[in-house]
């Protein structure tokens, strides 16, 4: 019997790191020893007290059940608790906040929330492949928002033609931006939230990355901006903030009806997240926060170390001020940047990302990550120099 997929999953292509490994394992059997800079998994470990209560609280066997749909009240609270320390935006624990089995899940499932087949939704390009794969799964059109450099990664407003606007229903934003290190203002936030408000446009803002920081930026939360819970939801996570990506915990935060509506549409699917990750999770909101401080320095001593490397290899690459990547064009002798991956995976066993996956306007681009072990990094870049010299 032949199997027949339904016409959006067989529209949908793998995620680009889930083939990755077969390739790696060729490679390692070669004898080259693999170095990762293309994926955003955090390899440093959370702070200890917050294994601790995880490790305490899966010995309590009361424990190991269902946990509350929705999230623990105590691990509601404690957003409540970070969403005021961090950006004195106060938040009801019942109507606003909505934990998530990471925030992957909630960013997927918005679509299929709010979104009828053939609604208008307005994407950044270049962006994170889960927006462009939640909104082909449900059937929307997409009206993409160039990020460009001379703009700052941020989309131009002004430039959306009105009738586009007048029919989108809703928008992505993702700042710090991932893949472009791009940040916004609080200005740039009132003038998004101004024009969500004007044209009734949900606006879906992906924050994950607003505690990974450097050179003393502090990145605001959208929901900073006055009027903004009456249009926008934000999606964190403790993934890159706490160092728990593999925990799979996160949150979505804001407008009260559209937290009521994802929690509906996620009862159907899951059944909340293991009780001791709340209880981690909690701790890493509320307890001592200067640890972030210290690993922060450590990921800015990586980042340096591969811009550095990048100009004198002849990247175009800015100087990012958040997140964990650097966003480079490629050297004027490569024209291709996915034969350019291939090649140096191939060659040398150093794995980038090439920035076509994350949309067109990133056709020029590599993503560097940072979340690899520095001596790691070192070796890599020294690969990756000496490689492009030879070229």
């Amino acid at each position: 019997m032949q199997i027949k997929p339904a016409s959006t999953v067989a529209n949908i292509q793998p995620y680009f790191f889930a083939g990755l490994p077969k390739k790696f394992a060729e490679l390692e059997a070669r004898g080259i020893k693999v170095i990762r800079l293309d994926m955003g998994s955090p390899d440093l470990p959370p702070a200890d007290f917050i294994i601790d209560r995880l490790v305490e609280s899966a010995r309590n066997p009361k424990k190991h059940g269902y946990s509350p749909a929705g999230g623990s009240k105590a691990f509601r609270e404690a957003i409540c608790t970070y969403y005021q320390r961090r950006f004195t935006v106060q938040l009801d624990p019942q109507s606003e906040v909505l934990s998530l089995i990471g925030s992957k899940e909630g960013i997927f499932n918005i679509h299929h929330t709010l979104l009828d087949p053939g609604d208008l939704i307005l994407m950044p390009d270049p962006y994170y492949p889960a927006y462009l794969a939640g909104a082909s799964l449900a059937n929307a059109n997409i009206y993409y928002m160039p990020l460009r450099k001379e703009n700052g990664f941020l989309p131009d407003l002004d430039a959306i033609p009105a009738d586009i606007a007048r029919h989108a229903k809703m928008m992505w934003l993702n700042y710090p931006n991932n893949p472009t290190g791009g940040v916004a203002t609080l200005d740039f936030f009132e003038k998004a939230v101004a024009f969500a408000r004007e044209n009734e446009i949900v606006i879906a803002h992906d924050a994950p990355y607003t505690d990974l920081t450097f050179d003393g930026f502090v990145a605001p939360s959208i929901l900073q901006v006055e009027g903004a819970r009456e249009v926008a939801v934000e999606f964190n996570s403790l993934s890159k903030t706490y160092n728990m990506a593999g925990w799979r915990i996160g949150m979505a935060v804001g407008n009260p009806e559209i937290i009521r509506l994802l929690a509906t549409y996620k009862s159907q699917i899951d059944s909340s997240i293991f009780a001791p990750i709340l209880d981690a999770g909690e701790v890493a909101l509320t307890a001592d926060q200067s640890w972030i401080f210290n690993r922060n320095r450590i990921y800015q001593e990586r980042r340096d170390v591969i811009y550095q490397a990048l100009v004198k290899a002849g990247f175009d690459v800015d100087l990012p001020k958040a997140a964990i990547y650097l966003w480079a064009r490629l050297p004027e002798k490569f024209k291709d940047p996915i034969r350019f991956c291939a090649d140096l995976l191939d060659e040398t066993g150093v794995s980038l990302t090439p920035g076509v996956i994350y949309g067109p306007s990133g056709a020029d681009y590599i993503r560097f990550s940072i979340v690899t072990p520095t001596d790691s990094i070192l070796e890599a870049v020294d690969r990756l120099t000496r490689w492009v010299a030879n070229k």
